[in-house]
C-alpha cells in the first residue's frame, strides 16, 4: 500500500481555452498537515473543486491528470463520491442550521435510527431516531476537539468560533474520514479561537487523518504545517518541508513574478506637497470587503495603489468614499469635509469612480457607447442637455462629438459611437467606464480593478492611459488584486489586511515584504497604519 494518502498527479484544468491549473503535483501523507498557499487566482479553489468532484469541473470538460487515494486511482464525479472516499471539508462559510441543536447539525442527513413496534411491518422509514446514540457520537467528536459545550444546545446565537468547531465535529463524526480539507478556517475567528482550531488540527493529524490546510496566514502555516506547497498563477511553484523554510521565503514564492508591465517614471511628474485627500478612521460596510478604520493621506499628483488579498477590505475604500456602500468616518477633499453616503455630492466635489463591477455598477450594457459616456455628466451636471421650453432634451450632436473624441483618445475599438456596449470586448468596456469618469472632469480618479478580466495587451493600454492622465495632472487612487500592475505605475502601495492598512511600501520593495504584509505578517512598517 502506498505511503501517500492522497496523490494529485499532473493535474491541469482549463476554462474556455484559459489554463487555470498547469501540471500540479501534490502528495499528502497519513497524519500530515500539508498547507496550500497562493494569492487569489492562484488555482487553490479550482484544485479543491476537482478533489470534491464539483459539477463546475465536469460540466466544463473535466480535468487532466489523476487522483490517487492510498495508491489507487480514483474518479471523483461528485461531492458524494468524495465523501465515500473519506474526504471531508471544513468551509469558512458555515453550513449550519441555526434552529437545530449541535447534535442535529452534526448528524444531519446521517441520522441513526432503531427499530420499534411498527417498523418490522412498515419498513425502516418508520424506525425511531436513536437520540441516545447520536448524542453519544456527537459528544465523542466534541470531546476530541476539547469543546466543553452540551450537544443539545441550539446553534443559533453561539459564538463564531463554536460554529467553526461544530463544522469540524460534523466532518470527523463521518465514518471512514481519511482526508480533511480546511479552507481558510481561521479567516472569521478571533485570535484565541484560531489558536484552539490549530491545536485541534494537530490532534486530528495525530489520529492519522491527512489534512490539507488552505491559508494565507504565514504564521499559522509555520506553526502547524509539516509541508507547504506554493501555487502561483495556476502553476506549482514549490513544495517544501516547513522546517526547511521560513515565512519570508514562502512570501517571496507566493508573490514573486516577472512584472510584465515594466515600471517607467512619468516624464513630467508633478506631485506637490499638498494633501488633496485626507481620510480618517473610515469604516465601510461593504459585504465581503469591510473596511475597519483606515487613515490615508493622498498628495496632489500622486498615483496611490491599494492592494491586498480578496475579502480583506481593499475594494471597500473607494466604494465607501463614493457612497456606493454605507460608510462612516471623516473624508476631506481639498481641505473641505465630504458628505459620506452621497454619490452625487462626491462627484460634484471633483471625484470620479471607475467601479470594479463594470457590468453591475459601471455600464448600461444595452445602451450605446455614447449614452454610457455621457450618462453621469447628464445626471450630475445637466451637461449634454438643451432647454426646450419647460423640458430639457438630449443634445445628441454634442454627445456624439464628445463620444467620438473619447473613442479616439482612448482608442476604444468599436464600429461607431452607437454600438451597444454589451457587444464590446472586456478591455473596450473598461475604457468606456474610464471615458464616462473622465467626462466628469475629475481632479481625483478612483479606479478599482481596472484590468480585471482583460487580456495583457488591453491591460497595458489601460495602465498607459492612467499614467498619461496622471502626467496631465490628475491624482489617481488605483485598487487592484494585480500586484505587478500596482508596482508598475504607483508611487507607493498601501496593503490592506483585515480591514486595516497593514503597511505602505514603495513599488520596488522586495516581493517578500509584499507577501508578508498581504498575509498579515508585516511589521506594520514605516508609515505604518497611517498612509
Amino acid at each position: 500500500m502506498s505511503d501517500n494518502l492522497l496523490s494529485l498527479k499532473h493535474v491541469s484544468k482549463e476554462y474556455s481555452g484559459n489554463k487555470v491549473l498547469k501540471d500540479i503535483n501534490i502528495e499528502l501523507k497519513k497524519g500530515e498537515i500539508h498547507a496550500l498557499i497562493g494569492e487569489n487566482g492562484a488555482g487553490k479553489s479550482t484544485l479543491m473543486n476537482i478533489l470534491f468532484g464539483m459539477s463546475v469541473i465536469h460540466t466544463t470538460g473535466g480535468y487532466e491528470g489523476t487522483i490517487e487515494i492510498e495508491g489507487k486511482e480514483t474518479h471523483i464525479k461528485s461531492p458524494h463520491d468524495a465523501m465515500d472516499y473519506g474526504i471531508g471539508m471544513v468551509h469558512q462559510e458555515f453550513m449550519l442550521i441555526p434552529g437545530f441543536s449541535i447534535m442535529e447539525n452534526v448528524k444531519l442527513n446521517r441520522e441513526i435510527t432503531k427499530p420499534n413496534l411498527v417498523s418490522p411491518i412498515f419498513g425502516k422509514r418508520l424506525e425511531t431516531l436513536n437520540i441516545e446514540q447520536m448524542n453519544e457520537d456527537t459528544r465523542k467528536a466534541l470531546d476530541l476537539l476539547d469543546m466543553d459545550i452540551e450537544e443539545y444546545v441550539q446553534v443559533a446565537g453561539l459564538p463564531v468560533g463554536h460554529m467553526q468547531f461544530i463544522e469540524i465535529a460534523r466532518e470527523i463524526d463521518k465514518t471512514g474520514i481519511k482526508i480533511l480539507v480546511f479552507d481558510e478556517p481561521t479567516a472569521v475567528l478571533a485570535e484565541s479561537e484560531a489558536a484552539n482550531l490549530l491545536k485541534a488540527m494537530k490532534k486530528l493529524a495525530q489520529k492519522g487523518i491527512g489534512i490539507l490546510f488552505i491559508s494565507h496566514r504565514l504564521d499559522e502555516i509555520i506553526d502547524v504545517a509539516d509541508v507547504v506547497t506554493v501555487l502561483r498563477d495556476g502553476e506549482h511553484v514549490a513544495t517544501k518541508k516547513v522546517k526547511d523554510t521560513n515565512k519570508y521565503e514562502i512570501a517571496q514564492l507566493m508573490v514573486g513574478r516577472s512584472i510584465t508591465i515594466d515600471r517607467e517614471e512619468g516624464t513630467n511628474r508633478n506631485i506637490v506637497d499638498e494633501t488633496i485627500l485626507d481620510i480618517e478612521n473610515l469604516f465601510v460596510a461593504m459585504p465581503g470587503e469591510r473596511v475597519k478604520g483606515v487613515d490615508i493621506k493622498v498628495k496632489k499628483g500622486e498615483i496611490v495603489g491599494i492592494g491586498g488579498l480578496a475579502g480583506q477590505g481593499k475594494l471597500g475604500i473607494a466604494n465607501g468614499i463614493m457612497g456606493i456602500f454605507p460608510a462612516k468616518g471623516e473624508v476631506k477633499f481639498k481641505g473641505k469635509k465630504s458628505a459620506l453616503n452621497d454619490p452625487k455630492s462626491a462627484i460634484k466635489s471633483g471625484l470620479a469612480f471607475v467601479s470594479e463591477d463594470r457590468k453591475g455598477v459601471g455600464l448600461l450594457l444595452d445602451e450605446s457607447i455614447e449614452s454610457n459616456i455621457a450618462f453621469s455628466a447628464m445626471q450630475i451636471y445637466n451637461e449634454f442637455l438643451v432647454n426646450a421650453g419647460p423640458v430639457k432634451l438630449k443634445d445628441s450632436k454634442k454627445i456624439r462629438e464628445h463620444a467620438n473624441k473619447m473613442i479616439k483618445e482612448l482608442d476604444i475599438r468599436c464600429t461607431s459611437s452607437m454600438q451597444r456596449v454589451g457587444s464590446l470586448s472586456g478591455g473596450n468596456q473598461q475604457k468606456v467606464c474610464v471615458a464616462r469618469a473622465l467626462t466628469l472632469a475629475p481632479e481625483l480618479l478612483l479606479v478599482s480593478e481596472p484590468t480585471r478580466g482583460i487580456d495583457i495587451g488591453a491591460k497595458k493600454l489601460v495602465l498607459d492611459l492612467l499614467k498619461q492622465l496622471n502626467n496631465e495632472g490628475m491624482t489617481i487612487i488605483m485598487t487592484s488584486s494585480e500586484l505587478a500592475e500596482l508596482r508598475s505605475i504607483c508611487d507607493r502601495i498601501l496593503i490592506i489586511c483585515e480591514g486595516k492598512v497593514e503597511g505602505v511600501l514603495p513599488p520596488d520593495a522586495p516581493d517578500a515584504e509584499f507577501g508578508l504584509m498581504m498575509s498579515g505578517s508585516g511589521n506594520g512598517n514605516m508609515e505604518g497604519r497611517e498612509a
